[in-house]
């Protein structure tokens, strides 16, 4: 029997874990679910996930605000590792590292056994290196620097609050961006791409900031 794992990366409960779970297992914010969840907008009982011939199926349980996977209005709905889930104001990330990890890997072998590849100038089809390196990139996140240790309250508070920003304007990016699943691609408008090359920006003024104290942002 398959193990889940469900990570709340947006809401009242971001941050938690639920690792582990022995399907079926239900989403609600009502005592008794598998997952409760302190969010008005989620039904007392709003969705349930459950094994059936090989596969993790999502059903929403006749919720008020419904269940969107990958930005997407669902009923009934086979779900993949890497999956975002999204019920009432909460976004939960379905799978762990290690099985999001192996999902990236299929999709690096699709790309090498040609199904994604760019065109060259002689006219030959080649891998997209822009991609490649994309998708070996991602296999470096289950490996984050750590935290540093003993900081002062003031500092904690300090980071804490660099953290919730970029955490709210990278979730502005999640929300806006638009997934083709057969094609294995997401497309997103030019504000959040413009949103997407600002927090680029600002993380490099920062990274200079604190290597160049001296230094100090236009902005």
């Amino acid at each position: 029997m398959c193990r889940l794992t469900l990570r709340v990366v947006q809401g009242a409960d971001r941050g938690r874990i639920y690792p582990e779970l022995k399907p079926p297992i239900s989403i609600g914010r009502e005592e008794g679910n598998t997952i409760q969840l302190n969010d008005e907008r989620i039904s007392r009982f709003h969705c349930k996930i459950q094994e059936d011939n090989d596969h993790l199926v999502l059903t929403d349980l006749e919720s008020t605000n419904g269940t969107r996977v990958n930005g997407q209005d669902c009923q009934l709905r086979i779900l993949r590792f890497g999956d975002i889930i999204a019920v009432g104001r909460s976004l939960l990330l379905f799978g762990t590292s290690e099985q999001i990890n192996a999902r990236v890997n299929e999709g690096l072998t699709a790309v090498e056994e040609g199904m994604l590849v760019s065109k060259t100038d002689s006219g030959d089809f080649d891998l997209d290196p822009g991609l490649v390196e994309s998708i070996r990139a991602l296999r470096e996140l289950n490996k984050p620097p750590e935290l540093p240790e003993r900081l002062s309250p003031s500092q904690a508070a300090q980071l804490a609050e660099l953290f919730e920003y970029f955490h709210a304007r990278i979730g502005e990016v999640v929300n806006g961006v638009n997934i083709n699943e057969k094609r294995s691609t997401i497309s997103v408008d030019i504000a959040t791409w413009q949103l997407i090359l600002q927090l680029y920006s600002r993380l490099s003024e920062l990274i200079r900031g604190i290597s160049d104290p001296d230094f100090r942002s236009p902005n």
